[in-house]
């Protein structure tokens, strides 16, 4: 096992020096998985490629409009992010809603367009027209338009969101515009030394893919996604029913839940921008080991801002580092074996900084210890991770108390407990690789492909309309010639039809899986009553979407069984334990005995 600092060259640092490699010696032959944070930055930071949206006359400022959600419901002055598009083109083409055309393409005023666009910068096109999703012929024209006018990306919204909906469907194909070429980009360097074909793309659904189609829109959450995957093969392997994955890094925390499969969702919001996509359920709050922690006024605050890794908490000893964080708060609680540490840690800076804090609050008349102090902080810190966790348990349904805790992360273990206690959870599990984990998520996650199709507003009734078996084969048939290529004689194909219901009249749709008209009603019925809290018996319901996943597995990575330890801690340890110092075994990892306990407080 290898860490290297994040950059652009960092996955083939660390494949060098897990080989023993020097920096220009080249790489052998091997399969390569990973997963990266590009597209998820690119957004944030507004970062990606130069695009121009191809849309229908007047239609052109729709994403700038929005659905007029307002973010902060009594904020006064509102800020919209800006749109992804550096220009709009509109075009007097139009189809109606039963795929007519109504009005045809004028093709010499587009080129024109298109090349005047590119003239100016434009990197890639985005093609979304009302209606597309009943026939994309129309947006298909536009888009061998602007492959004749030079452009070597070009997003079409029915290929990329083929359902009902063109606001959903026109920030999607945008954002895959503004993200797809980086992504490209990205790949094509890391390929010229890894060679073409040996690069697994971990995408936001929690399924890899081969590199070559790697797309924008599915790879927002790559980075997160692999530690979703593998809180879900833990529990499998434990035989837990239901477990909520706990991730707690340097700048956020990330909470997901598992129950016999990975929680999705097909539409969401990232940096502002409406993404249909499915995506592993993840919520993310900004609370990690970098977090800073600061007194404003006389309340106690922990992040979002972060120290990062430079300067990083005051512990690690940079002479940049001002801000007091979460990882100094632990270590001065005690949380932290210093000794395990990769390199020494200074203990005296973060003590001088929760002494101007006690000074602060004694200024105001408020007399607390540099320990009640660090408690405090730990406390606020608790309480925003657990909150996050009820947001995918309690917020969706779920009682959180009958759940079991994957911990990982490298901060994960320190706060951890406490979480558990204050949600009811009383079983945690932290895995032999818990500070690797997501790693081990991509060695034993499947290849997958996620197909939808628009599916007409048809009332749930018997019988089922005969177009909905043809849009399922046909989506099947399209998601195993994209998997092909990575069947091998252990492959195992998983096909699972899914249907989008809501009560007609209502926007939310809720995916049941295929089956009879009585058995989908019913299986709607129970989700739309934990979601929602009622039911509405005599209602019509109605489909929104048809939805086929192929899934491809194989075979496992096989992990070597523990050990037993000498089950004796190797000293003691002064450790904040309810509400005060106590002397506390220090047990290494390795030496933990198997089915036998260990009395805490403990460090382990």
């Amino acid at each position: 096992m290898t860490k290297v600092l994040s950059s652009d060259g960092a996955p083939l640092e660390g494949i060098r020096a897990l080989l023993g490699l020097g920096p220009h010696e080249p790489i052998p032959p091997s399969e390569v998985r990973m997963g990266t944070t590009l597209a998820t930055n690119a957004l944030l930071e507004r970062d990606g490629c130069r695009c121009v949206l191809v849309a229908n006359e007047g239609l052109g400022d729709l994403s700038l409009l929005g659905d007029q959600t307002r973010p902060e419901l009594f904020a006064l002055d509102i800020e919209r992010p800006a749109p992804l598009a550096d220009a709009v083109i509109e075009v007097g083409a139009r189809m109606a809603a039963d795929a007519s055309i109504l009005q045809t393409l004028d093709a010499t005023a587009l080129r024109l367009a298109l090349e005047e666009a590119r003239g100016r910068g434009a990197e890639s096109v985005a093609v979304a027209l009302i209606h597309a999703h009943c026939d994309g012929g129309l947006e298909h024209q536009v888009a061998a338009i602007a492959t004749d006018a030079g452009f070597s990306h070009v997003s079409v919204s029915s290929d990329i969101s083929n359902e009902i909906g063109l606001l959903g469907r026109t920030d999607t194909a945008v954002a895959n515009a503004y993200l797809t070429p980086l992504l490209t980009h990205y790949v094509a360097e890391l390929e010229k030394e890894l060679g073409v074909g040996r690069l697994r793309m971990m995408q936001s659904n929690g399924g890899l893919v081969d590199a070559s189609d790697f797309i924008g829109r599915d790879a927002v959450l790559s980075g997160p996604a692999a530690g979703v995957v593998a809180t879900g093969a833990v529990a499998a392997e434990l035989g837990l029913a239901e477990v909520i994955g706990f991730d707690m890094g340097g700048t956020s925390t990330d909470v997901s839940r598992y129950d016999g499969e990975v929680a999705r969702v097909f539409e969401s919001q990232i940096g502002g921008i409406r993404i249909r996509a499915p995506m592993i359920e993840l919520h993310t709050v900004a609370a990690g080991g970098g977090s800073i922690c600061t007194l404003e006024g006389q309340r106690m605050t922990v992040g979002p801002q972060s120290a990062g890794a430079d300067p990083g908490p005051l512990c690690y000893g940079n002479p940049d580092g001002r801000d007091l964080t979460l990882t100094d708060v632990a270590l001065c609680l005690g949380r932290i074996a210093a000794d395990r540490f990769p390199f020494a840690l200074d203990e005296q800076r973060p003590l001088e900084k929760l002494d101007e804090i006690v000074e602060s609050l004694r200024e105001a008349g408020i007399e607390r210890t540099s320990s009640d102090v660090a408690h405090g902080f730990l406390r606020v810190a608790v309480e925003n991770m657990a909150a996050a966790i009820q947001k995918v348990s309690v917020g969706r349904g779920h009682d959180v108390r009958t759940h079991g805790m994957v911990v990982f992360g490298g901060a994960g273990g320190q706060y951890a407990c406490l979480i558990a206690r204050r949600l009811g959870i009383r079983s945690l599990v932290f895995h032999p690789y818990a500070g690797v984990l997501s790693a081990f998520g991509m060695g034993v996650a499947n290849f997958e492909w996620h197909g939808e199709r628009d599916a007409g507003r048809a009332s749930l009734k018997r019988p089922l309309p005969e177009r909905w078996q043809t849009a399922f084969m046909e989506l099947e048939a399209s998601g195993r010639a994209a998997l092909e290529k990575d069947s091998g004689p252990r492959a195992e194909w998983h096909i699972r039809r899914q249907v989008a219901l809501r009560y007609r009249g209502t926007e939310t749709a809720l995916a049941v899986d295929w089956g009879d008209a009585n058995a989908m009603r019913v299986a709607f019925e129970a989700s739309h009553r934990r979601e929602f809290g009622y039911v509405r018996r005599e209602h019509p319901i109605e489909a929104a979407t048809l939805r086929v996943t192929v899934e491809l597995s194989g075979g496992k990575p096989a992990l070597p069984p523990a050990k037993p330890g000498s089950g004796k801690p190797e000293r003691t340890a002064t450790l904040w334990s309810g509400g005060a110092f106590v002397q506390a075994p220090v047990y290494r990892r390795e030496d933990l005995p198997i089915d036998v306990g260990i009395r805490g407080p403990a460090l382990v």
